[in-house]
C-alpha cells in the first residue's frame, strides 16, 4: 500500500537528485518553465479503435474543434495520433495517416494551438513538421537519428519514448530483470546524445506506460509498475531534461469511475516532479494540479 514511510524512504534513498532542475526551452515561440510550472497536453485520437472514446475524433472538423476545447480547457499542446496503440487496433500507414493528420495540423496551427503528432515513422514525421507541428511524439526506437534530423532541421522539440521493441505496436513482454528506472536512464542517455548531435535542442523523456506490453496485460502488475515509475519520475529528470507521462486509464480498478484515473496517476506523476502531462482529461488535470500548487501551511 502506497503510504508516507514509502514515500519518505524513497525520498531519502534518492536525495540527491531530488531537486535536480531541467532544462527549460521554447516550443513554436511558447516558453515552457517547466521547473515551476508543469505543462499539460490534451490527446485527440484520430483512430477508430483507440479505447477513450471521448478523444476519437473521425473528421478533420471534430478533431480541430476538439483541440480547440482543449486548448480553451488549459492544454499547453495538442497531441494528435493516427493510429492506436492497442493490440487489436489496425495498423495504419503512411498513405492513411498523411490523410487523417495534415489538415488537423493545419486547422490547428492556424488557430495558434502548439501540436503534437505521435508517429514512429520518418515519412510521417517530415510531412507533419512541414505541415507546422511542433513537436513529435516518437513511439519507437528503430529510426530515432534520421527523426531527430528531421527534427532539427524544423526547430520541433521531440519527445523520446522508452519502447522495449520496435515501436509501440511491436513489443513483447517487459524486462524486469533491472531496476526500470536505471534501464530507461541508460537508453534515454544515449538517445539524448544522439538527438543532441544532430541538433534537436528541446527534448522530453517519456518512460512509456503503455498497456502494450504482453505480460502487463494483468491489471494489477501494470498498475502497480506504473505507480512505480511516476513515483521515481525525478530519477529521470538527472539527466537534465523534462519528463513526460501519458497517464493511464486502470479501467479495471476504476471501472464505471474511469474518468477519474488519469487524476488520480497525475497526484502521483507530480508527487515524482513531472513536467508534462498527456491526458484525456484535460480540466481534470489542470485542477489537480492548480490544487497541488498550493503552498501548505
Amino acid at each position: 500500500m502506497l503510504n508516507l514511510e514509502h514515500l519518505s524512504e524513497l525520498l531519502e534513498k534518492n536525495r540527491n537528485v531530488a531537486s535536480v532542475r531541467v532544462r527549460e526551452f521554447s516550443i513554436g515561440g511558447n516558453k515552457f518553465r517547466f521547473n515551476s510550472q508543469p505543462a499539460i497536453m490534451g490527446v485527440v485520437n484520430l483512430s477508430a479503435d483507440s479505447w477513450y472514446r471521448e478523444s476519437v475524433c473521425l473528421s478533420p472538423d471534430a478533431a480541430i474543434e476538439r483541440g480547440m476545447v482543449l486548448a480553451a480547457q488549459g492544454a499547453d499542446i495538442i497531441d494528435v495520433g493516427a493510429e492506436s496503440t492497442l493490440a487489436h487496433a489496425a495498423r495504419a500507414g503512411d498513405q492513411l495517416q498523411k490523410s487523417k493528420l495534415l489538415p488537423v495540423i493545419q486547422g490547428l496551427r492556424a488557430k495558434k494551438i502548439l501540436v503534437s503528432v505521435e508517429t514512429y515513422s520518418p515519412k510521417i514525421a517530415r510531412l507533419s513538421l512541414e505541415a507546422g507541428a511542433n513537436v513529435l511524439n516518437l513511439t519507437g526506437s528503430a529510426n530515432t537519428k534520421e527523426i531527430f534530423k528531421i527534427a532539427a532541421a524544423h526547430e520541433a522539440a521531440v519527445i523520446i519514448c522508452y519502447v522495449q521493441g520496435k515501436n509501440v505496436r511491436e513489443v513483447t513482454d517487459f524486462d524486469f530483470s533491472a531496476d526500470p528506472i536505471e534501464m530507461m536512464r541508460g537508453y534515454f542517455s544515449r538517445q539524448i546524445e544522439i538527438a543532441q548531435h544532430c541538433g534537436v535542442e528541446g527534448i522530453f523523456l517519456d518512460p512509456g506506460l503503455g498497456f502494450y506490453y504482453r505480460n502487463l496485460q494483468d491489471s494489477a502488475v501494470r498498475v502497480r509498475h506504473q505507480m512505480n515509475i511516476f513515483l521515481n519520475t525525478f530519477r529521470l529528470r538527472a539527466l537534465g531534461f523534462p519528463v513526460c507521462h501519458a497517464l493511464p486509464h486502470a479501467f479495471e480498478f476504476f471501472r464505471d469511475e474511469v474518468r477519474s484515473a488519469e487524476p488520480f496517476f497525475a497526484v502521483l506523476a507530480a508527487l515524482g516532479k513531472t513536467d508534462l502531462f498527456r491526458t484525456h482529461e484535460v480540466p481534470r488535470i489542470r485542477a489537480v494540479l492548480e490544487t497541488m500548487n498550493l503552498v501548505l501551511p
